[in-house]
């Protein structure tokens, strides 16, 4: 099966500027380009991402995983039974990942058909930590762990139309704080408000009751917490600062 950028970005839990970044440096080509200029990923990519995956999980650098899967005496299957040694030393966090290991080490063997969805469903999963670990805190200390269960359950039951328009969104919100940042606009503006409206809905995939003081309370981690600055300022520096700022000028206001 044949995939654009769009769709395997999709299938494996990715932004599609993820994808490109990784064909910029060299790490995941497309099997060919289209007339029209779109990328078209074959199976030998699905599983080159898989493997991209699974080793970005043992914390490689992008330099090492090329230079691994570019090595003439690269072994797919010694390479899974090296991802799952290194797998379970983290077992607590990555079980999900081990699981999916194992399972294509079966496929690899013909033991079972493994589909190209299941293949990243242990990454998608991981997913459901990262926001744990953004946003936890702040649920449990004010709505407990059932708010925090509900909203993993939630992430891991969009459907694929859904999951989309998540991404998408995240996209749409990480351009428009660029654009807004580099020609100076203010956060309690037109603009801004939009932005923070944006926010607001992506949040509302995940988090089943976003208030405005939760939206508040998560936009303020975004400028206290080196982390989400360096993930919001990565293009240029001061988004997170704008976001902070336009969701504080406008969550609950209407907007």
């Amino acid at each position: 099966m044949e995939y654009t950028v769009n769709a395997l970005a999709r299938l494996a839990g990715l932004t599609p500027r993820t994808l490109r970044w990784y064909d910029r440096e060299g790490l995941l080509k497309p099997c060919r380009v289209t007339g029209a200029g779109y990328r078209i990923y074959g199976p030998r990519e699905v599983d080159r991402l898989q493997e991209i995956l699974f080793y970005r999980e043992l914390d490689l650098s992008l330099e090492e995983i090329r230079a691994i899967l570019d090595s003439p005496g690269f072994d797919r299957k010694a390479a899974l039974q090296s991802h799952l040694k290194g797998l379970r030393e983290k077992r607590e966090r990555l079980d999900r990942l081990i699981a999916a290991v194992e399972r294509t080490l079966l496929n690899e063997k013909g033991e079972i058909t493994m589909t190209d969805k299941e293949k990243f469903d242990a990454f998608k999963a991981d997913l459901v930590a990262q926001n744990e670990a953004r946003y936890g805190k702040e649920v449990k200390e004010k709505y407990g762990e059932t708010a925090l269960k509900e909203s993993g359950d939630k992430l891991m039951g969009l459907t694929e139309e859904a999951y989309q328009a998540w991404k998408a969104l995240e996209e749409e919100i990480l351009s428009a704080l660029s654009a807004a940042v580099r020609t100076g606009e203010d956060p309690a503006g037109a603009e801004g408000k939009r932005i923070s409206e944006l926010h607001r809905r992506w949040l509302g995939y995940t988090l089943p009751n976003c208030t405005p003081q939760i939206q508040r309370g998560l936009a303020g981690m975004y400028v206290e917490d080196e982390r989400f600055t360096a993930y919001y300022d990565r293009e240029i520096s001061g988004c997170a600062r704008f976001l902070r700022d336009a969701v504080e000028a406008h969550s609950g206001t209407g907007n």
